[in-house]
C-alpha cells in the first residue's frame, strides 16, 4: 500500500481530501490500514507544532470531537471556528478567508452546506483542506464506515452493503467507497430521492474497473436481499427539516426494522452514521441490538482521520 504522500512529485504540493474519487484504491487501503496501527497506539506526537482550522457552517458532535482529540492525539492543536465566529459568516469571500488562514494554520476542515464552497476554498488555500462534510459528500465518513465493515467481515470483495433511504451525501460517498473497493452496493430509495446521477455514473464507471455490482431501486426488500450490510440515515438532514411530514410519508416503508432484515444475511451488521431517530428509519430494536456496530463506526472516525492528519499536514 501506498502512502498519500508519495504519489506527489513536487514535495511542496499540497494534497487535500474533499471526496474519495480524488484517491485510488491503494489509497483508500492505505488509510484503513494505518487506521488500525493508530488504535494501537494513538498517542504519536506527529504533528508537534501543528495547527488545524475547523470551520463549522453545520452543527456537529462525532465530527468536531474526533477532529480536534485526533490533533490532540498527534501532538498538534485545533481551532474551532463556527460560521458566526468569523467573518466568513459576515460575508468575507471565501477566497481571502483561504488565503488568511493559510498564512496563521497548516490545514483547514470544514463541514458546510454547498459542494462548491469546499471547492473554492481549496482552491485558494496554500494547504491542505478537507471535507468534514457537504450536502453532496461525507467522505470522513464513508472511511470509517469501511475500517468497520473489514473489521468486522474481513474482507471487501464478495460483501453486499445496503443502503435504505435518501440518496444524500452519505450514500454518495458510500456508493464510490464501494466502489472503490470492489465492494457490492445497492440503495433502496423511493422515486424522486435517487442519489445524484453524476455520482451514479461515477460510481458505475469505477465499479466496472473493480468488479463490483452498482444496483438502485425502489424496492427495499430487493435492496437488502442477502447483504451482508444494511445501512440507513435519517430522512431529512440538516437543511432539510421543513420537508420532514413530507419525507416521512415518502419512505414510509424503507424503515429497517425486524422484518426487513430479515430478507438480509443471518450474519448481516447494520450501521448508520448517527445521530439517528429511533422508529422513523430504524427501529430500537435493531439500531441497540446485536447486529448493530453504530458506536464502533463512530468511533472509527476517529481512527480515520486521524490517518488523513498525519497524512496530510505532517
Amino acid at each position: 500500500m501506498m502512502s498519500l504522500l508519495k504519489k506527489d512529485v513536487n514535495p511542496n504540493h499540497k494534497r487535500d481530501f474533499l471526496t474519495l474519487l480524488d484517491y485510488s484504491k491503494e489509497e483508500i487501503l492505505y488509510i484503513i490500514d494505518e487506521a488500525f496501527k493508530l488504535e494501537e497506539n494513538p498517542i504519536q506526537p506527529i504533528l508537534k507544532g501543528k495547527t488545524l482550522a475547523m470551520i463549522f457552517e453545520k452543527s456537529s458532535t462525532r465530527t468536531r470531537v474526533s477532529f480536534e482529540t485526533g490533533m490532540l492525539h498527534l501532538g498538534g492543536h485545533a481551532l474551532f471556528l463556527s460560521s458566526q465566529d468569523i467573518q466568513l459568516g459576515r460575508g468575507e469571500p471565501v477566497s481571502d478567508t483561504a488565503k488568511v488562514l493559510s498564512g496563521y494554520v497548516d490545514g483547514i476542515m470544514i463541514r458546510t452546506f454547498g459542494h462548491d464552497k469546499l471547492e473554492e476554498l481549496a482552491k485558494h488555500a496554500s494547504i491542505p483542506v478537507i471535507n468534514g462534510l457537504t450536502d453532496l459528500f461525507h467522505p470522513c465518513q464513508a472511511l470509517a464506515d469501511l475500517k468497520t465493515v473489514y473489521r468486522i467481515k474481513g474482507k471487501f470483495e464478495g460483501i453486499k452493503m445496503a443502503y435504505l433511504g435518501d440518496g444524500n451525501n452519505v450514500a454518495h460517498s458510500l456508493m464510490i467507497a464501494a466502489a472503490k473497493v470492489g465492494m457490492d452496493f445497492s440503495i433502496g430509495c423511493p422515486q424522486g430521492y435517487e442519489p445524484d446521477q453524476a455520482v451514479v455514473d461515477k460510481a458505475l464507471e469505477i465499479s466496472k474497473q473493480t468488479g463490483a455490482t452498482m444496483t438502485i431501486t425502489d424496492n427495499p426488500v430487493a435492496a437488502v436481499k442477502d447483504a451482508d450490510v444494511i445501512y440507513t440515515d435519517v430522512w431529512a438532514s440538516m437543511g432539510q427539516e421543513s420537508e420532514q411530514n413530507e419525507r416521512l410519508l415518502a419512505f414510509k416503508g424503507y424503515q429497517v426494522n425486524d422484518e426487513l432484515v430479515g430478507h438480509a444475511k443471518d450474519d448481516y451488521m447494520f450501521l448508520h452514521c448517527l445521530p439517528a431517530h429511533r422508529e422513523e428509519e430504524v427501529t430500537a430494536s435493531i439500531i441497540d441490538g446485536e447486529h448493530s456496530a453504530v458506536f464502533e463506526q463512530a468511533e472509527n472516525r476517529l481512527h480515520v482521520q486521524k490517518v488523513l492528519l498525519k497524512e496530510l499536514l505532517a
